[in-house]
């Protein structure tokens, strides 16, 4: 057997203090490494046993019996580590290898190209798909399998080990190997564009863009890491910035796919809803099976509000991938959509097949969750939200304490007396209006109402205030005693205003030019003395629904992103309890600054609460208002379908179905029920 083929042993995995199983699994590489698989075998068995899930014993196992000549059962441990974990590129390069001891070529390069299209750093692979290529007479796929293999060659074997490790999903390993490697190579460009790219699978997005603004300094037409970088600003939502990324790119790569498909993502992101409908469709008649592009084409459509549209983009994005749990819960997520019993029945398979993915599998649970509440079978529907959200809360870094710590400090820290010294600070432009409270709570109809007047824009949830909160900061972690809001002290009129200044520029992206616009990012309802500080004359509308409604609401809601608070119970009742505290204290610090709409009184009299809320913004009443449903205008959030249609009482008691399994909600809610 050529030697290229005795490579399918991973690297071990650095661990202080090893579990007892990664302790075995160590035991077991090093029983390979010795060329003992008997032994390896038997003992990777026996974990296999006590986790069957486990990657790395059913990798080992399969090894082992490829190495013991019992290609057949390797290749049946290996269709089972497939469907525990289809994107582990090991799995397809040992498939590779069983394939070559088969001497069957076509299917031993099927599988080594399936490795190496999730893992381009594993050098054996492209050894073994180079001479595999000769041998079969394609020149052009051998010279390009060669110079991946001189690409990696030349690359240092610690960026490669941890490619591979991140490539695998392994992030704290590669980053780990990563971190350590810099240490001494500080600017190796691969290692730097690495560790931003693990920043941005682990959601640390600040030190991912400081990486790669340095990486392109050094580099500047290293086009991958410029890529990297449009896609950092792209999660940090600074889209100018990534826009002008990606026509660099697209200027030197017109026809290139990623960036294509990324340029339309942030055009969607800065409102330029129809320009990108149109990329995604182009897109999409190069490749009409990819249910990534029919569900970007749903979104959109969604958003433009040409709902019969979205629905069969949306069931096109289900047919393309039968288990994408997304494509299913967008059109719960519609909430008007009717799923019939055949579309249940196969959400229900998908659901419990061991193969789906854990992203996929609660997306599926609040689909059918919704679908089931639809159908009156609130017992089974609660089951779904509630398993649902405990798979959410799994992935989620949600901390209790980082809340109740914020609530306690700006408390502390925004008194009557640091308001009175900064009196006349900050930008004076009334343009903005600030629409807080939490999610579910009726925002999105204030939006709409306002939007609906001849002067004023709707935007959507803009994160510039999010943004100078992580300015002023800093660089720290969680646990740490926090720079803001204990900062706001030591600022200067001069920092307010900029800040103030900042803040508008920054939205002015999201603007057509009408004299008004809503920010509708709930969470703000954390930083109003921050708002105030830095736009005095802002107004700001706190939207509040009735407790229960709106925390049984929010974890039957499945958010895109952030939210974290909403995967339990619990966690929701606390929130809530700290919104109720904090705007309390708003109401006391700052008396009359912002003004509060209870979603009931809207729904019961719409007419007073409308000019209510006109009177407070300072606007003449337009009868456009009362007819909001008629507005024509992008909306995101996810009572898009809601607001497009006249005031309805329908959900204002829906959680009472729901009342025999939330008296723990009930409990933690306590004394802020009415």
């Amino acid at each position: 057997m050529p030697a290229f083929f005795l490579d399918p042993i991973m690297e071990p995995i650095p661990s202080v203090e090893p579990s007892p199983v990664e302790a075995e699994i160590q035991r077991i590489r090093g029983l390979m490494e010795q060329g003992q698989f008997a032994p390896a075998l038997d003992a990777a068995q026996k974990v296999t046993a006590q986790h069957p899930k486990n990657r790395d014993a059913l990798y080992m196992t399969a090894v082992s019996q490829r190495y013991l000549q019992r290609i057949p059962d390797a290749l049946a441990t290996l269709d089972r580590l497939q469907q525990l974990h289809p994107r582990f590129s090991r799995l397809y390069q040992e498939r590779g290898h069983c394939h070559i001891g088969q001497r069957n070529a076509p299917q031993a390069i099927d599988a080594f190209v399936r490795a190496i299209n999730l893992n381009p750093a594993l050098p054996a692979t492209w050894s073994a798909l180079e001479i595999l290529y000769r041998m079969r007479g394609e020149a052009d796929n051998a010279r390009m399998a060669s110079e991946h293999v001189a690409t990696l060659a030349r690359l240092a074997p610690e960026i490669v080990n941890a490619t591979g490790y991140f490539s695998d999903g392994d992030l704290i390993v590669a980053e780990q190997i990563v971190r350590q490697y810099l240490m001494a190579h500080v600017d190796d460009v691969e290692g730097m564009r690495l560790l931003a790219r693990i920043g941005l699978e682990l959601d640390v997005l600040d030190d991912g863009e400081m990486l790669l603004e340095a990486v392109l300094e050094l580099a500047p037409n290293y086009a991958a890491a410029r890529y990297d970088y449009a896609r950092v600003l792209l999660r940090r939502h600074k889209h100018e910035a990534a826009v002008t990324q990606l026509e660099l790119l697209l200027r030197d790569d017109p026809t290139n796919r990623f960036y294509r498909t990324t340029y339309a993502t942030t055009l969607v992101g800065l409102g330029l809803h129809e320009r990108a409908l149109g990329l995604y469709r182009e897109l999409l008649t190069d490749s009409p099976q990819t249910a990534d592009l029919h569900l970007s084409i749903a979104h959109t459509l969604k958003t433009l509000g040409q709902t019969p549209e979205a629905i069969e983009s949306y069931k096109s994005a289900a047919v393309a991938r039968p288990d994408f749990g997304d494509a299913y819960w967008s059109l719960a997520n519609l909430k008007t959509y009717a799923f019939d019993e055949a579309q249940i029945a196969t959400m229900r398979s998908a659901e419990a097949a061991e193969s789906t993915q854990a992203d996929d599998r609660y997306h599926l649970c609040f689909a059918l969750g919704k679908a089931l509440e639809d159908r009156s079978a609130y017992g089974e529907s609660f089951a779904y939200y509630a398993r649902g959200n405990a798979l959410k809360k799994v992935e989620s870094n949600y901390r209790v304490a980082v809340v109740g710590r914020n609530t306690r400090d700006q408390i502390r820290v925004c008194t009557p007396a640091l308001f009175e010294r900064f009196a006349g600070a900050g930008n004076p432009a009334k343009d903005p209006i600030f629409i807080v409270g939490l999610p579910r709570s009726g925002s999105t109809l204030l939006e709409q109402i306002l939007a609906s007047h001849s002067m004023v824009e709707g935007t959507h949830e803009l994160t510039e205030v999010q943004r100078a909160v992580l300015e002023l900061s800093g660089r720290e972690m969680t646990d740490e005693e926090s720079r803001y809001p204990a900062i706001l002290p030591d600022l200067s009129p001069a920092d307010l205003r900029r800040l103030g200044d900042q803040y508008l520029a920054d939205s002015q992206a999201y603007r057509s030019g009408k004299p008004i616009f809503i920010d509708k990012m709930p969470n703000n309802f954390r930083h109003i003395g921050l708002i105030h500080l830095m736009l005095p004359n802002a107004k700001i509308i706190d939207a509040r629904r009735e407790p229960m409604a709106c925390c049984f609401s929010n974890f039957k809601q499945l958010f895109a992103s952030g939210q974290e608070f909403t995967y339990s119970l619990e966690d929701i009742a606390f929130y809530y309890r700290t919104y109720v505290e904090l705007m309390d204290h708003w109401d006391r610090v700052l008396p009359g600054r912002v003004l509060r709409i209870q979603h009931e009184d809207v729904v019961a009299n719409l007419e007073d609460n409308v000019r209510r809320l006109l009177d407070y913004c300072e606007l003449p009443f337009e009868q456009s208002c009362l007819e909001f449903h008629k507005t024509q205008r992008s909306i995101r959030t996810a009572s898009s379908e809601q607001v497009r249609r006249p005031i309805f009482r329908d959900s204002l008691e829906q959680w009472r179905h729901f009342e025999p399994w939330l008296e723990p909600l009930k409990t933690a809610l306590g004394d802020v029920l009415p």
